[in-house]
């Protein structure tokens, strides 16, 4: 559902600010393409389990921290 990938995004982008983490540091400590980055922070991608943990472990916490 498109509001629950909004907020999964969100709090992507929170927690990547905070770290000081550049949506291009993300991508790379993930595997992931930057534009794949932006997407799920916007909410246009939908997160499997396994691509949420790697965001997770990329901004050392938990996938329960993400999906706040």
């Amino acid at each position: 559902d498109y509001e629950a990938r909004k907020r999964i995004g969100e709090r992507i982008r929170q927690l990547r600010a905070e770290r000081g983490m550049s949506q291009t540091e993300l991508a790379e400590r993930t595997g992931l393409v930057q534009c794949h980055i932006v997407r799920i922070e916007q909410g246009r991608y939908s997160v499997g389990f396994d691509t949420l943990q790697a965001i997770a472990k990329a901004l050392d916490c938990t996938v329960d921290m993400v999906e706040q």
